[in-house]
């Protein structure tokens, strides 16, 4: 268990650091960290990993990483293309993978009253942004639909994944009104964005590995009950 917290500090540090130059509007600084974050957490992946088998969980997990990373980086991997759209389509695809997992792998509960949520979530925020959506109302919808079926399947893992959903809505919540209402949103609401999205992020992860690990541990004593 210590390796997998280790495993997540060069990860932490540099979200403070990413998360501090935001607010300290040092942009030098902000974007190459921002830009190291998802390949860091990757790692904190494969490291807390290590020593187990290797399954599709964490397949999944690596790929949603991979695919945020891409959208982490739109303005540098695709500055020929318009960023909201390439944004939209890279955390949409990050997010499927996430959905799969919640959903299909990861999942030991049933959806809990409390996530209905979510759905009010989805109507609220569609209701605010329609008048200032233009072109990009069907795939910000969609991509709404995807973001709270995500939160909802967190919600039926482990507590700390269903943490991350909690914190990776808030974050694109944040950032959509700062995209279609900016005079709205205060500056200090920009490392807010990357704060929570942080936080969403690795506390997924962390879950996620440890949700791997106690169905290993699990399928390990199954075997050595049928064994004995």
């Amino acid at each position: 268990m210590p390796r997998l917290w280790i495993a997540f500090v060069p990860y932490s540090a540099v979200s403070l650091v990413h998360v501090g130059a935001l607010a300290a509007d040092a942009e030098a600084v902000a974007g190459p960290t921002k830009l190291l974050l998802m390949p860091l957490l990757a790692v904190a992946v494969v490291w807390g990993a290590w020593g187990s088998r290797w399954t599709r969980t964490h397949t999944l997990l690596v790929a949603a990483i991979a695919l945020s990373w891409l959208g982490d980086g739109v303005g540098a991997f695709f500055p020929w293309a318009p960023t909201v759209p390439m944004m939209l389509l890279w955390f949409g695809l990050a997010h499927l993978c996430y959905i799969w997992l919640f959903w299909r792998v990861l999942a030991v509960r049933r959806l809990p009253v409390w996530a209905a949520a979510y759905a009010v979530w989805w109507m609220a925020l569609l209701a605010v942004l329609w008048p200032h959506l233009g072109s990009l109302l069907i795939p910000v919808a969609l991509y709404g639909l995807v973001l709270g079926a995500t939160a909802a399947g967190a919600a039926r893992c482990h507590p700390v994944i269903a943490w991350g959903g909690v914190f990776f809505l808030a974050s694109d919540t944040i950032l959509a009104f700062r995209l279609f209402l900016p005079d709205a949103m205060p500056d200090w609401t920009s490392p807010l964005v990357m704060l929570t999205y942080c936080l969403g992020q690795g506390l997924i992860a962390a879950g996620v590995l440890l949700a791997a690990r106690a169905r290993a541990a699990s399928r390990e004593a199954a075997g050595t009950e049928v064994l004995s």
